[in-house]
């Protein structure tokens, strides 16, 4: 494969040993596996289990498995069993075909990232990362990078919305070095996918945080501002005190595809006390009367910002 992998690149027992691990890279006949004892061995899925008709064994990046290493193999190892999900992003299966495809498995959290400045953050295009992650039942936080190039006044006052709507926000500077040592924290023993456009200095900022990580992510971030390199796989980066760092091809080609237009409300976390309240049961929250969520909003009580990019988001759906 493109990285270098070998079938493995550490000595392993001899004789038929049962070994599990987390799929890190791959699609099709050849997944890269990183074992429990930290090899990385290039592994085949076992035929019957192609076969099954389940989504769940459907082989995704992030998928943890169960292997068999037979002596009497000269390269690789057969994957025997994968085990459930406790989570994932998906996007719609490319080509027109029906159902979806999981870009990363069993995530615990999305890590959104943004620029103080250069260039400019756009906080509705935050918004959709934020429904996207609600929608896949995925905790989401926040990092305003290049905070150096704004007053800490500025840089807090740019997301305030998405802050009050609860959502953890890192301000950081890799020239600095200001707010690194919390977010590393909250990376460390965590399964996390990095998101936002580019620009923003994800790939600096991760290098930062763990050197000898060598992440590149301008192919990823391009495809959320462009919508291309639609059949690019996500790769997973083991850090130094455990957990992933998943490169992904980028949320917005997860995109809003699955979700339901009567569900998007539900994906602003502020809103929810509303819901539920308005006059009519299958209220939409846009011109309805007596909804509750637009009087929430009249009131002060729900950011106006943030009901925008609801009601875009609606817009998008109907197209």
């Amino acid at each position: 494969m493109s990285n270098g992998a070998v079938a493995l690149t550490q000595p392993m027992p001899a004789g038929d040993i049962v070994v599990d691990g987390v799929v890190v890279q791959g699609t099709g006949g050849q997944w890269i596996v990183r074992t429990d004892g930290g090899a990385r061995v290039i592994a085949s899925l076992r035929g019957r289990l192609k076969q099954e008709g389940d989504e769940v064994l459907k082989l995704a990046v992030g998928d943890r498995v169960t292997m068999l290493v037979d002596p009497n193999e000269t390269v690789g190892c057969t994957i025997t069993r994968i085990h459930p999900r406790t989570s994932q992003l998906a996007r719609r299966a490319p080509g027109g075909a029906r159902g979806e495809r999981v870009v990363v498995a069993n995530l615990d959290q999305v890590l959104v990232v943004f620029a103080a400045a250069r260039p400019e953050p756009h906080p509705r295009m935050l918004d959709r990362f934020l429904v996207i992650a609600e929608a896949n039942g995925i905790a989401a936080r926040i990092v305003v990078n290049k905070c150096d190039l704004v007053s800490k006044t500025e840089a807090r006052a740019l997301f305030a919305d998405q802050a009050a709507a609860g959502y953890p926000v890192h301000y950081t500077s890799v020239h600095t070095g200001v707010g690194l040592d919390s977010l590393r924290e909250q990376l460390a023993g965590r399964n996390t996918a990095l998101s936002g456009p580019s620009g923003v200095g994800k790939s600096s900022l991760m290098n930062t945080l763990f050197p000898g990580l060598n992440l590149r992510t301008a192919a990823i971030s391009d495809s959320v501002n462009k919508g291309r390199h639609t059949t690019v796989g996500a790769v997973l980066h083991p850090l130094p005190g455990g957990g992933f760092i998943a490169d992904t091809p980028g949320l917005r080609e997860v995109g809003l595809w699955g979700i339901e237009a009567r569900d998007v409300a539900w994906c602003f976390p502020e809103f929810r006390p509303y819901l539920g309240e308005c006059r009519f049961a299958d209220c939409m929250h846009l011109v309805e009367p007596g909804c509750a969520l637009r009087d929430a909003v009249e009131r002060g009580e729900v950011s106006a910002a943030r009901y925008d990019s609801f009601g875009r988001l609606l817009n998008e759906l109907g197209e």
